[in-house]
């Protein structure tokens, strides 16, 4: 029974995964940012998909910082940073499959508040 739930669970949340994914498409002056989150940690990417090249990333867990809005906050400043250093200001937002509230939302207003626009 247990092993069957799983299979479900896993098989709806790619279907999902799959549902945002075919709507978003990244360029490398407006880069998709694809998220992860874990039960400990949370982490953020930006994908040119022309070239299949990841131009900025952060990682929650080298940061030291858990998965919990406040800290998304901060691990979203430095995201921010990273992408400033890399020239762009506009992305697109893959939640990957996530409910759009709680800690996704906090990372996607964070990054608004520090001057990237989705």
């Amino acid at each position: 029974m247990l092993s069957n739930t799983l299979k479900l669970k896993k098989k709806l949340k790619l279907k999902r995964k799959a549902r945002v994914r075919s709507k978003i498409f990244g360029s490398s002056k407006k880069p998709r940012v694809s998220i992860f989150r874990s039960n400990k940690y949370f982490y953020a990417q930006a994908i040119d998909d022309t070239r299949g090249v990841t131009v900025a990333s952060v990682d929650g867990k080298k940061l030291g910082l858990s998965n919990n809005i406040e800290n998304v906050k901060l691990i979203a400043e430095h995201f921010a940073k990273s992408l400033k250093d890399a020239n762009i200001s506009h992305v697109v937002f893959d939640r990957n499959g996530y409910l759009y509230h709680g800690v996704v939302a906090s990372f996607a207003d964070s990054l608004r508040v520090n001057g990237i626009s989705l």
